[in-house]
């Protein structure tokens, strides 16, 4: 009887732990992880139809499941740096455990895989884009003249743009993208601020905090930018507004010039045909900043 009650609670534990799984979302890094033998799949789309059996597994038994990214180039450097032996399942374990407290994850939900995957990218382009520009902030470093840090000050400055936009925008879910030029690259942010029945704004932190980021290292490095805001609401045309960024500041666009940059193909600079039931609208008036407006000394 105490045998057969150890077992009972030994299953009710294991309902309580967490698992996570790193997953290789594509072929190349697929092919890459082939190289150790211990690694038995030879197809990838064969182990992602294992990978969503175990996880539907695991949600009917009441586990909790965490999805990560899967690197074999930082898999491979952690066990140099770490001294595990690469073929070992084990170092794996070790990698995976890593990855969920550091890297970028998404919970399982039960929606299916081919769903989940594109979410879990986003989700490490995200971070890597926080990380990137909130590296290229700190490197700012503080001001010569009056010793307060830039890369500080032009965060609390894009708070608050950020917080007037939402503000003064006209009801309805608001779809922003912020894009910043590099070298070495052009930096880009998607920011959701969606609107409940009762009117409040509704922000993923993480979301926010990689726009308000990014948006902080145009402002403090003047790099050419932009904003833009597209707003959708029940029964009603979306309304696209837009702003530069140039000289440390939001300039707003005008109708004509947020026309121009929704119907100008980007890469080849042909004309896009406008969508229907589109407005294309000068962007309300952000009134004073609260802030100082930059480094100007």
């Amino acid at each position: 009887m105490a045998h057969t009650d150890h077992q009972t609670m030994r299953r009710v534990l294991r309902r309580e732990i967490a698992g996570t799984i790193g997953l290789l979302t594509d072929d190349h890094d697929f092919r890459a992880m082939r190289r150790y033998r211990s690694f038995v799949f030879d197809d990838h789309t064969t182990y992602l139809q294992q990978v969503e059996a175990l996880l539907k597994s695991r949600e009917a038994q009441g586990s909790h499941t965490t999805l990560a990214l899967f690197d074999p180039e930082e898999y491979a450097a952690f066990c140099a740096d770490t001294g595990l032996d690469p073929e070992a399942p084990a170092s794996r374990t070790r990698f995976t455990a890593e990855l969920a407290a550091t890297g970028p994850t998404i919970p399982y939900d039960g929606r299916p895989l081919a769903t989940l995957l594109p979410a879990l990218v986003d989700e490490a382009v995200r971070q890597a884009t926080w990380e990137y520009a909130t590296t290229l902030l700190t490197r700012l470093g503080p001001c010569v003249t009056c010793g307060e840090d830039i890369g500080r000050a032009a965060f609390t400055r894009a708070s608050d743009l950020l917080v007037r936009i939402l503000d003064t925008a006209p009801p309805g879910d608001r779809h922003l993208v912020c894009s910043v030029s590099g070298p070495p690259d052009t930096l880009l942010s998607v920011l959701h601020a969606d609107e409940d029945t009762e009117g409040t704004t509704d922000l993923d932190e993480a979301e926010a905090l990689e726009f308000t980021s990014v948006l902080a290292l145009g402002l403090a490095t003047r790099r050419p930018g932009g904003l833009v805001m597209r707003i959708s609401a029940p029964g009603t045309a979306d309304r696209v507004h837009g702003w530069r960024l140039r000289g440390g500041g939001l300039e707003p666009l005008t109708a004509s010039e947020v026309f121009d940059a929704y119907c100008t193909d980007v890469e080849s600079g042909d004309l896009i045909s406008p969508e229907s039931g589109v407005d294309y609208c000068t962007p309300p008036d952000l009134g004073e900043e609260s802030t100082e407006p930059g480094h100007r000394h």
